[in-house]
């Protein structure tokens, strides 16, 4: 398929960069406004460009990585050369019914919610689109399964999707943070720790997702009566942990609904 990338930020090139590197017989466009900023992706075999509307004609698939407030406008350079196509937009907050209000015509509307760990296959990728374009809306969830995990959720959690899986990286990004603080504070050097603490977090997950478990139970395989592993957990929790994220992740919901 001919790809384009409107928006070369962080979560455009990121997105580009898993699409040229897990998928293949795609050819994939981004443009930027500063095109320099992107000439990184080259090496990637992804072209560039700082015209938004360049060979877009002949685009099978239309990604919109840009701010809210960039939509009209960005949409005003496409939609005179677009008919036909699959367009999927990841501005945060940008319903459906806006877009299809914007859109229209023959084109298909999709939302998506990915997020940076495309660029290593990572990413946790949430999708919607009117009853109507769900099948239509099936490439989409196709190649985004090549660059982690695609899910078709109903557009009313498109905002907490955004806040679990986008927002997300950096709330677990903090926990390994905080736990290469705290292995610098019991005797390790700072680049081991974070190598061990990294390491242990991406463990976790592993075991998670191979072994279609609920948490606590492998929780509970590395957890003793009157061990060090229940000692601090307990310590834990006495300080807020889990309640302190969950009030993290609902306070970033508040803010995306204004």
């Amino acid at each position: 398929m001919n790809i384009h990338i409107i928006g070369g930020g962080n979560l455009g090139a990121a997105i580009a960069i898993g699409l040229a590197q897990f998928t293949t017989g795609n050819t994939i466009t981004v443009t930027r406004r500063n095109v320099k900023l992107i000439d990184n992706l080259k090496q990637y075999g992804i072209n560039t460009s700082a015209d938004n509307a360049d060979g877009i004609a002949n685009a099978d698939i239309l990604m919109l990585a840009i701010k809210p407030w960039q939509v009209d406008a960005v949409l005003g350079e496409l939609l005179p050369h677009v008919s036909g196509k699959i367009i999927a937009s990841a501005a945060s907050g940008v319903t459906l019914e806006q877009l299809h209000a914007k859109i229209a015509g023959t084109n298909t509307v999709v939302r998506i919610m990915p997020n940076i760990a495309a660029q290593y296959g990572a990413s946790a990728t949430c999708v919607s689109a009117k009853a109507e374009d769900i099948s239509k809306a099936q490439p989409i969830v196709d190649l985004f399964d090549k660059v982690g995990t695609a899910v078709i959720i109903d557009e009313k959690l498109m905002d907490a999707a955004t806040v679990l899986g986008a927002c997300g990286t950096a709330f677990a990004l903090r926990y390994i943070r905080a736990s290469m603080q705290a292995g610098i504070e019991i005797g390790f050097d700072a680049k081991t720790a974070l190598a061990i603490s990294a390491q242990t977090a991406l463990g976790a997950t592993e075991m998670l997702l191979k072994e279609s478990a609920h948490p606590e139970q492998l929780i509970d395989k590395v957890t003793t009566p009157q061990g060090c592993t229940i000692a601090g957990l307990n310590e834990m929790e006495h300080e807020g942990f889990s309640s302190s994220l969950i009030k993290g992740i609902k306070t970033s919901l508040k803010q995306i609904k204004g």
